[in-house]
C-alpha cells in the first residue's frame, strides 16, 4: 500500500503538516474532515484535520488548525512557502461521518456544518475537488502518500469495516 521507505507521520485533530515526497501522512476522522493538498509536478503536499466550521477571530489572534477555515489558510500559507500557489494543488477531501447515527439527527450536526464549511472554503478559493469521502456514517482511517498522491481510505460503518476504497491521482 505505501512505500516502506516513506516516513509517516499522523496527523491529530487540530494539526497539519505539509511535506514533500518523503512522507505519507495518516489520520482518523469521524465528525471532523480532512483537506488533502497534492501538487503533482512538485510532489508536495499537505493534509489538516480540522474539527469545526470556523471561529470569529479577534485581532491578533493565531490561526488555530482546529478551525476549517483557519486550518486551509495554514496550508495555503505552506504551498506559498514552497514557492506554489493553492490553485496548482489537486484537493481531496474526507470525513465528517455521523458518529451517533443511532442517537437520531441533530440539525445541523457538527459533521454536516464541517462538509458545508469544507465545500464553501474550497469554491472560495477557487480550488477544485477532485474527489472526496465524505458524510455518511462512521469513521475513516486516511493514508496519503505524497510521493504518488495516493489516498487510501477506509470507512468502518459500526465497527466493520464498510466499504474500502482508493483515490488516485491521474
Amino acid at each position: 500500500m505505501t512505500r516502506s521507505s516513506a516516513i509517516d507521520l499522523f496527523i491529530h485533530p487540530g494539526e497539519y503538516e505539509f511535506a514533500d515526497e518523503n512522507f505519507c501522512l495518516r489520520t482518523t476522522l469521524g465528525s471532523c474532515v480532512a483537506i488533502v493538498l497534492w501538487h503533482p509536478q512538485r510532489r508536495l503536499g499537505g493534509m489538516c484535520h480540522y474539527m469545526l466550521p470556523g471561529r470569529t477571530r479577534r485581532a491578533g489572534q493565531a490561526l488555530d488548525g482546529k478551525y476549517a477555515n483557519e486550518a486551509l489558510e495554514l496550508m495555503i500559507a505552506e504551498a506559498r512557502k514552497r514557492g506554489t500557489r493553492a490553485e496548482q494543488y489537486e484537493v481531496k477531501l474526507f470525513g465528517g461521518g455521523d458518529m451517533f447515527p443511532a442517537q437520531g439527527k441533530q440539525l445541523p450536526s457538527v459533521a454536516g456544518r464541517n462538509i458545508n464549511a469544507v465545500r464553501a472554503l474550497i469554491e472560495a478559493h477557487g480550488l477544485h475537488i477532485k474527489s472526496e469521502s465524505l458524510g455518511g456514517a462512521g469513521y475513516r482511517n486516511v493514508i496519503f502518500d505524497i510521493a504518488s498522491g495516493d489516498v487510501w481510505v477506509r470507512h468502518v460503518r459500526g465497527g466493520t469495516p464498510a466499504a474500502r476504497s482508493r483515490s488516485e491521482s491521474q
